[in-house]
């Protein structure tokens, strides 16, 4: 995990999380706030990995 700043200034985390998506295994990176519960970060991993297959 890693601390970022954004454009306002406000303290941001990047988090790797591996997802599980049509049997297979994907590592995502996901920006968020600090107090983001580790559901919320999984279900934002899982979008984006399913996203990208959408757009492919």
């Amino acid at each position: 995990m890693h601390s970022i700043l954004n454009e306002k200034g406000d303290i941001m985390v990047q988090v790797h999380v591996l997802v599980t998506f049509e049997g297979k295994s994907y590592l995502t990176n996901v920006l968020t706030n600090p107090n983001t519960s580790e559901e919320e970060i999984y279900r934002l991993a899982y979008e984006q990995v399913q996203k990208q297959w959408q757009n492919n």
